[in-house]
Formats: C-alpha cells, structure tokens, sequence
C-alpha cells in the first residue's frame, strides 16, 4: 500500500454532509485545540487530491485533439457550447469539493502545525488545488480558513483568477520552495516539486522571465537529488516501476486498498483504454497523424507510439490495465520531461536561439528513437510549434494537452476551429451556485 494511505487509513472517516464545499472541516480531527500532531491532517490534503485524478484525465484529454467520446452527454467535451454542464455529477462537483477538502485540510495545518515540513507541504498542496481550480474555472473563491464563517457568505464570492495566483498559489509555493528539502520521498512534496510547480505557473500567467529560473533550478539539480529520465520511456509507466522511479517528481497516489471518495473512481487509465461504451475506441485519428509525422520527421519510428497506443491507434495503453495492477497506478502530476519541454519553452518565450534550446530535447527526443531538432528548426515560431508537438506526444494522456493548448494560445489552430475563449474553461457546478443563492456565479458561455 502508498505509504501516505497507510497513514490516513488509520484516521479518515466519512465526512458529513452540509450547505457548501467551504463549511467542511477535515473529517479525521475533530477539533484543532487538541491536536498537537496534524500528520493526519496533511495526509488527508494528501488524500482528497484522488478525487482530483479522473476529471483532470478526462477535460486534459477528451477536451483536446487527444482523444473523445461516443455516447451522448459525453461528446459535449468537444462541442464547445454549453452542454458540458449536464456533466457536472460526474466531473466537476467532485472535482470542486475534493479541492476545496484538500484546502480545508491544508489550512488547518497551515495555521496550526509548528513543524516546518509540515507547513511546507500543506502549502505546495494548497497552491496545487488552487492552480487546479483556476486551470479549470478560471475566478473562485478563495478560502484561507480552517473554519470559515458560516454566516458571512461575501467569503464565498469568486475571486479574480489573477488574485488567486497573486495572493495564494505564488506566495504559498514560495513558502514551499523555503521549507521543504530537494529530495523526493514516497508520494511526498518536495522543493524541486514546489519548483517546478512555480515555473508551470508563471509560463501559464506567460510571464515566462519568472518561469525560467524554477524550472532551470529544477532542470540543472535534478541529478544530484537523484532526479533523471527513465532509459526507456515504458519504464515511467505502470505501477510495477512507481516505487522508487527515478523521472516522476511529485504523483497523487492511487491504491486499490483505500476507498475512493470519488464515486466513479480513480481509475484514470479505464477511460482510455476504451472499457467503457462512452468511449469504446477513444483514441483521435489526429493523435495518430502526430505520431505518423513524428516517424517521419524524426528519422525512425517514435518509440513512445507502441506505450501510448494499442497497435490499432484505437485506444490508450500507456497505464496498462493487465497483470492486476490497474487500479494501483499513481497519477503522475509532475515528471522530469515535463519540466525540461517546459523550460524549453520558456528559454525560447525568453529570445534564446534554437541552437541553445533544441538540445534540451535531445535526451528526450533519443529516447523516443528519433534525430535532435537542431539545425532543422530554427525560427522562434517553429521553435514554439516543434515543443508543442514534443509535449503532446511524450505527455499524450497525462491530462496535459488541453491545458497546454489553452497556455500557448493554440486552441484555434489546433483544434481546426474558432473556439470561443468562454469555453477555455469549464462550468461551476450549479450545485454550488444553489447552495450559496447564487453568490457564487456561473462562468459565461455556461
């Protein structure tokens, strides 16, 4: 079992229902004034990130050119109209409530715990849930309170997204990046995490000056906190090679003996393996067009197409389901490759040439069984779209794509389409809308 759940097995019971997200109080603590260990508080911020893994799966993926589904409400992921709030049940009130227990959770310790790790990782999870929630909703409400009024409802009112990474998540991941240590332990938050964390949320705000050195403090100390890319791409994946895997920096961890407060579960890797009728062949036909240029572009045969796809092109395999283990794999947050094609990125935002950039790529792009970019591409331009295409094909169903698109302004011209901004983001669940009457507001378009 993760060794965070074999902690928060011990002390996480079922939480009672009430008015709205905010008013719920960490379930395994009773009161704050008798704690003097808030282990098992963080480690149910920890744990409420579960909830977080399939919705992030399903609008990173089936929201893009990745991939999509069959049966009706479900094809509302590509229209971009108001359909998607039909979808709310199953995707974004989960998501929203799981986010807001996590910060409740992080709260607590924040302003309780006298243990400066502790305090170090409720702030890296807090400022994850936050840039979850404004990735995926855009303006929220902010929550700082382990015991939010319950009468004063303008604490409910959604906040400016810009406030949020203003206010909250930069500050808080600066906190982070102060507190914790650079070495990575089981399903834990680390500094080069927090890092990492920071440089993807500057190059979001696109203020790539302040992106670049995180994701270089990361890039270039990687090594000596025993942080590398896996030799073989099919060795990231799979839960028989998490424990211990040199190239993923921070996961939420997934484990088939913890229950899951998600009622549709955890289980990410299902949708895409086409186990569902929603989606029995998941896979785009545009996905395989990009592995069919990589081919051929890059000088051989993509390796990462036979663990990504199934050899028909029709469905996802890159978490496998045989042998088992299909309920144990961890939702990788934040790997090695990620930050590099990140930095890379930034570096090119930030006027450096291709011949300083593309050799980022290299040890990604060797691995992958392909020739390096340099002296092949070289405009800025060109530099942007040979990442873009770089990440879709090493992150294909790691919840990136849409995101990635929405960051680097590439929605139109990817997806074939004019999409209207509205839909960049996704609906508040009208669950939330009713139970505050109506201070919490529905985003346009919606």
């Amino acid at each position: 079992m993760k060794t965070i759940y074999r902690l928060v097995l011990v002390s996480l019971l079922a939480l009672t229902a009430c008015d709205n997200d905010l008013d719920q109080f960490p379930p395994n603590i009773a009161s704050a004034d008798s704690l003097t260990d808030f282990g098992g508080v963080l480690n149910a911020a920890y744990y409420y990130q579960l909830g977080t893994v399939t919705p992030m799966a399903i609008m990173g993926e089936f929201r893009s050119d990745n991939a999509f589904m069959f049966e009706e409400p479900y094809p509302a992921f590509d229209r971009y109209n108001s359909d998607l709030t039909v979808m709310e049940d199953q995707f974004f009130g989960p998501f929203y409530t799981a986010l807001y227990k996590s910060i409740l959770s992080t709260n607590n310790v924040i302003e309780n715990s006298t243990d400066a790790t502790e305090i170090g990782e409720a702030k890296f999870l807090r400022a994850l849930s936050y840039f979850k929630l404004v990735q995926v909703f855009g303006d929220v409400t902010i929550n700082l309170s382990s015991a939010p009024s319950l009468t004063d409802t303008s604490i409910l009112v959604r906040q400016p997204a810009a406030d949020v990474y203003n206010n909250v998540i930069i500050p808080d991941l600066n906190d982070a990046i102060a507190a914790l240590d650079t070495q990575i332990e089981d399903g834990r938050a680390s500094r080069f995490a927090a890092q990492a964390l920071l440089g993807k949320v500057y190059a979001t705000r696109g203020d790539y000056a302040n992106a670049e050195p995180h994701l270089a403090a990361v890039v270039n100390g990687a090594a000596a906190a025993g942080i590398s890319l896996k030799a073989n791409f099919n060795e990231i994946f799979g839960a028989e090679f998490e424990d211990g895997n040199s190239e993923i920096i921070f996961a939420t961890q997934i484990s088939s003996s913890v229950v899951d407060e998600y009622t549709f579960g955890s289980d990410f890797w299902n949708w895409f393996v086409g186990d569902d009728s929603k989606s029995d062949f998941p896979v785009d036909a545009d996905l395989v067009a990009a592995f069919d240029a990589s081919d051929a572009s890059g000088g051989g045969t993509d390796l990462r197409r036979a663990v990504t796809l199934s050899a028909e092109g029709t469905t996802a395999i890159k978490f496998p389901k045989d042998g088992g283990l299909g309920a144990e794999h961890d939702w990788i947050e934040i790997r090695l490759a990620d930050v590099i094609l990140l930095y890379a990125e930034t570096l090119n935002e930030n006027g450096s040439p291709a011949t300083t950039v593309l050799p980022l790529l290299d040890d990604i792009r060797t691995r992958a069984g392909l020739t390096s970019l340099t002296g092949t591409v070289t405009s800025q331009a060109e530099v942007r779209q040979a990442i873009l295409d770089e990440r879709r094909l090493e992150l294909a169903f790691e919840g990136h794509r849409w995101f990635d698109l929405v960051r680097t302004g590439a929605v139109d011209a990817e997806m074939g389409e004019a999409v209207n901004p509205n839909y960049y983001v996704f609906p508040i669940p009208i669950s939330e809308i009713l139970a505050t009457d109506g201070v919490i507001t529905q985003n346009p378009g919606y």
